[in-house]
């Protein structure tokens, strides 16, 4: 006899530590496994060799998870020199060698070049859209894809150590980066060639490794200690604007109405709350002191 899951509503986000070896997906599942939780999505996909932060958002967090998709990040990677492979990093097969002679001050000097405003080609092993297909898929059968190039910043790329082939760095970088290609293009400049040999997320936005839980954890604790490691909706989006609405301009909003508010200033997307404290959701500001719904928690059922 097959005994369906309990599913229940969970709603908040975890920040979880993925394992090296499983997808973003896969750990995902397992988190979402564990919680019980009906309903789960990621904030930013990392590799299977990746490892590290990977916020998850339960439920109604769900709704605000592109705050977190924008989000600048920060890793620490490796670059190996001397070697490039046909993924861009240790999953792919080896496609060229060549002596490395190149110094740290050198290396130094390369990748001051490649802070700030800098152009990527999107590899072909990512999961990118063509067609209707993610790109790897195309890769997988020898198929090359004509990629354009795209705009990323980063705002920080420091040499942490150094032993003549093996580079350990830290990159803060904007959305869409990609810490292969980084790796690739640093290896093309100093004439050797590279690939990323290891990566962990280390932040997203506000949040730090340091405060996020590994599946390991998790699996020791009990469903009231799982759910006391969620936080609130609301630290997604933190940084807009906060307007508070009396209990009634609150009834009308929920129902989907733009309120009045006096003395209400703001313009573009703040977010939004019942003045006894309770998180609503974002709104929009308008310049006629009218706040208008967005996107709101759905409090049926909860």
């Amino acid at each position: 006899m097959q005994f369906k899951r309990i599913k229940r509503r969970v709603d908040g986000v975890l920040l979880l530590d993925k394992p090296f070896g499983i997808s973003s997906n896969s750990a995902l599942q397992k988190a979402k496994m564990l919680f019980q939780a009906a309903k789960a999505g990621h904030t930013g996909n990392l590799d299977p060799v990746a490892t590290g932060l990977l916020p998850v958002c339960f439920g109604e967090a769900t709704k605000f998870s592109q705050f977190l998709l924008d989000a600048d990040k920060t890793y620490q990677a490796e670059f190996t020199f001397g070697q490039t492979t046909s993924t861009g990093d240790v999953e792919g097969e080896i496609t060229s060698s060549q002596p490395v002679n190149i110094t740290q001050s050198e290396l130094e000097r390369v990748l001051l070049d490649f802070t700030g405003e800098i152009s990527q080609i999107p590899p072909m092993y990512s999961a990118l859209k063509h067609q209707g297909r993610a790109l790897y898929e195309y890769a997988r059968k020898g198929v090359e894809i004509e990629r354009q190039a795209r705009d990323v910043t980063i705002y920080q790329l420091t040499l942490d150590a150094f032993d003549g082939v093996r580079a350990r760095v830290t990159v803060k970088c904007s959305k869409g980066t990609y810490i292969r290609v980084l790796a690739e293009d640093v290896g093309h400049a100093l004439g050797c060639g590279a690939f990323m040999s290891a990566l962990r997320r280390t932040s997203t936005s506000r949040f730090v490794i340091d405060d996020a839980l590994t599946l390991d954890q998790l699996k020791e604790m009990d469903m009231p200690q799982r759910d006391a490691s969620l936080l609130p909706l609301d630290v997604l989006v933190e940084d807009l604007p906060k307007v508070v609405l009396d209990s009634d301009s609150a009834f009308y909003l929920k129902r989907g109405n733009p309120v009045w508010l006096p003395r209400q200033t703001e313009c573009g997307e703040v977010r939004l709350y019942e003045d006894s404290g309770t998180f609503l959701g974002v709104g929009v500001g308008m310049d006629d002191g009218k706040i208008a719904p967005r996107r709101l928690v759905n409090f049926a059922g909860a």
